[in-house]
């Protein structure tokens, strides 16, 4: 049932109601830092706007379209605070699908800073960024910020060129299980987990109790395959290698970008202008207009402005802060990933 005051509330015009939520607001200052409050409305069409961001010089209606992939690779949503958050897959897609459509787009940035994720998002965002570049005909260039590594390389290898910050960590082509033992803390507080299975193996993995031998053996067969699956695209996605060559570099380990140079796994060290230049160079336009794509409200004041509106706060892991809790779930999960066990 709906008590009176709800109803009397409910009731309240709409101009009313913002009125309330600006004297609630106004009640709080006191605790919150100098600044403002601004109220406005969330419009019902959430589909991505385009912000100019740094401007060519003249009359330019070329574009490069910078794309940011940024944080863990997960397939499916990250949760931000006070946002319903992103599927980092399908924000990406949608923005290929939106660079795709406009003829004034002549090429793609990917502005990469990332430690890698799952196995499935890497591999998704590897055959959009490839099936783009097939039915456009528009070159795509890649641009490592602070990391791109693991699953971030493995989508990075779907483009034309590869442009490092000379500041980036790149690389750690492998695989890694993410697993957590419980047992001995289960045993200390005297807590026993019993199961009832259909095979041998259909609890293989399970935290509770340590892996045998045959199982450990199973899940190894399932990482190499995986592993041979990413050194396959870096074989192809770097023709000035060979596959040799990968697996010769491509133990886990990351590179500096001088290193990642030295190796063969990108093509240049440079800044993101001269990433924006290559995508020009690439596209036969002498100079363009770069935009980038984002969801209304969002602000974009200019090329520097990156992660999609809505991304998480997070714990940090090596150099870069990611979303902790996005890889722990109480199944095995394949990563390609830079981390610390």
């Amino acid at each position: 049932m709906i008590n009176s005051a709800t109803r009397n509330f409910a009731s309240r015009s709409p101009l009313t109601t913002i009125g309330c939520l600006a004297i609630l607001m106004t009640s709080f200052a006191g605790c919150t830092p100098p600044g403002s409050f601004k109220v406005t409305s969330i419009p019902n069409d959430r589909s991505l706007e385009e912000t100019l961001i740094q401007r060519a010089g003249g009359f330019v209606s070329d574009r490069i379209a910078v794309i940011d992939i940024s944080g863990v690779l997960m397939n499916g949503r990250i949760n931000g605070l006070l946002s319903e958050g992103e599927h980092p897959v399908s924000l990406t897609v949608e923005q290929l699908d939106k660079a795709a459509c406009d003829k004034r787009v002549k090429a793609i940035v990917l502005r990469i800073n990332s430690p890698g994720g799952s196995v499935t998002a890497s591999d998704m965002l590897h055959h959009e960024i490839a099936k783009f570049r097939e039915h456009t005909g528009k070159p795509v260039v890649a641009y490592f910020q602070d990391v791109a590594a693991s699953g971030a390389y493995f989508l990075a290898c779907a483009s034309d060129e590869i442009i490092a910050q000379r500041t980036s960590v790149t690389g750690s082509i492998g695989v890694i299980m993410l697993m957590v033992n419980m047992q001995g803390t289960l045993d200390y507080i005297g807590v026993r987990t019993d199961a009832i299975t259909s095979g041998a193996y259909k609890d293989a993995g399970s935290p509770f109790r340590t892996m045998k031998a045959d199982e450990r053996k199973l899940f190894q067969q399932m990482v190499d395959n995986f592993y041979n699956q990413f050194v396959d695209v870096v074989d192809a996605g770097r023709p000035s290698l060979t596959r040799e060559q990968v697996l010769t570099i491509a133990d886990g380990r990351v590179y500096t970008a001088s290193q990642a140079l030295d190796n063969g796994l990108v093509d240049q060290i440079g800044t993101f202008d001269d990433a924006v230049q290559a995508a020009c160079m690439r596209a036969g336009v002498e100079k363009a207009n770069v935009v980038r794509y984002h969801r209304p409200l969002a602000w974009v004041p200019n090329a520097y402005a990156g992660n999609p509106a809505g991304a998480p706060a997070a714990s940090t892991i090596n150099l870069l802060n990611i979303d902790v809790s996005s890889m722990w779930t109480r199944h095995p999960r394949f990563m390609y990933i830079w981390c610390m066990r």
